[in-house]
């Protein structure tokens, strides 16, 4: 719940704005920490995430890595203060440039989806008079039980390398004087709530890691990605994930070596529940079949509903308390100039009006970083509480 101080500072500020309460950041990234550090885990933060800076700071100086997947988030985290032995660099389509700029940085490694980006590391670290250390990432064919379009190990998606091409893999990596494989690198999917998921991953890393370790590499680091998800429907019960719950099964079904490392790359988890999106009502459209609530942020602010039909609870936080009945439901909708800009339909609410406060809850992560200025709309602010 948002304390009377905090909205009634809001009603100073012109929305709409994205609000960070740094307090419930700290604890989340401390409760992740502490858990990780149980077992002796390495967290990557996944700058993809969320990149407002106050944000990052608060990762950064809780100890975490970053997990990169642009050339620009490798350049902003080294910035914010992130160790360049702290920095991966992902993704499946890294340019010329940024894989030269990341050599020259000596981030701790690259995590390469294909064997011909292998073979252009090796030429460009060659030219740089580098060594890069690369870690293969591998498509494991896990199912994660989420959306489609958040999905990433399957044989069908973009992501990693095939399992029927580690033989090849392996051949370019013994005959590149310039590259020294690191360890092996997965991710399955995004927001995964049913940790099975997690399991099965563990599964397929034993295998594929021995098949490696079977042809004389030596993995040093066994890299699983992401992808714990977060409860959008209940945010003041559960505001913090089960990291402790998400760890152990690593623990428990992961095998690694005596000096192996397993590394994580975390960003949902750690930074959604902190932000919200906080939005005014513009005008209330009262139909026969229908109600609407036109707010004044649209699409352009929270992309995420739009996208892949996520929910977001959305709270009238100008009428705390206020009683909300099945026979009064609003579509809640923006202004933008597309059928899409929907935030949710037939949602519960009090009876609201022209001026209310609306708070979008949970939008702390893939909120503000997919923000647009489609309809040339002006760029979100952010506002903290907390220190």
């Amino acid at each position: 719940m948002f304390s009377s101080n905090t909205l009634s500072r809001f009603q100073s500020v012109e929305t709409p704005f994205y609000y960070y309460d740094l307090q419930l950041l700290q604890q989340t990234l401390t409760a992740c920490k502490a858990a990780a550090d149980k077992y002796d885990f390495h967290v990557h933060y996944a700058m993809k995430a969320n990149f407002n800076e106050k944000v990052i700071q608060k990762v950064q100086q809780t100890g975490f890595g970053a997990d990169c997947v642009s050339g620009n988030e490798v350049k902003k985290a080294i910035e914010i203060g992130f160790s360049p032995d702290k920095v991966v660099f992902a993704g499946v389509g890294k340019s010329d440039r940024e894989i030269v700029e990341a050599l020259e940085q000596n981030i701790f490694c690259f995590n390469v989806e294909s064997i011909q980006e292998l073979e252009v590391i090796n030429d460009l670290a060659a030219k740089c008079g580098k060594k890069a250390r690369v870690a293969i990432r591998i498509n494991p064919n896990v199912d994660a039980y989420t959306h489609a379009n958040i999905t990433t190990g399957l044989e069908e998606n973009k992501f990693g390398v095939n399992q029927w091409d580690l033989p090849a893999c392996a051949e370019v990596l013994k005959k590149s004087a310039n590259l020294d494989l690191t360890g092996i690198h997965f991710h399955i999917g995004s927001q995964i709530t049913n940790l099975n998921a997690f399991k099965s991953l563990c599964v397929k890393v034993n295998e594929i890691k021995a098949w490696f370790e079977e042809r004389g590499f030596v993995l040093h680091v066994l890299n699983v990605g992401g992808g714990l998800g977060v409860d959008y429907h209940t945010t003041e019960e559960t505001p913090i994930a089960d990291f402790e719950a998400y760890f152990q099964i690593f623990d428990e079904f992961l095998e690694r070596k005596s000096g192996q490392e397993i590394h994580f790359e975390l960003g949902r988890a750690l930074v959604a529940h902190s932000g919200s999106l906080i939005s005014r009502v513009l005008y209330v459209k009262n139909g026969i079949k229908k109600h609407f609530l036109v707010l004044d942020a649209g699409m352009t602010e929270l992309m995420r509903p739009a996208l892949y039909q996520a929910y977001h609870k959305i709270e009238n936080i100008s009428r705390p308390g206020a009683q909300t009945s099945e026979d009064l439901k609003y579509d809640i909708v923006g202004p933008i100039c597309e059928s899409t800009d929907c935030f949710g339909k037939e949602v519960e609410m009090p009876e609201s009006f022209r001026g209310d406060l609306i708070a979008i809850r949970t939008a702390g992560a893939y909120g503000e970083v997919m923000a647009s200025k489609y309809n040339l709309r002006e760029q979100i602010v952010s506002v903290y509480s907390g220190s």
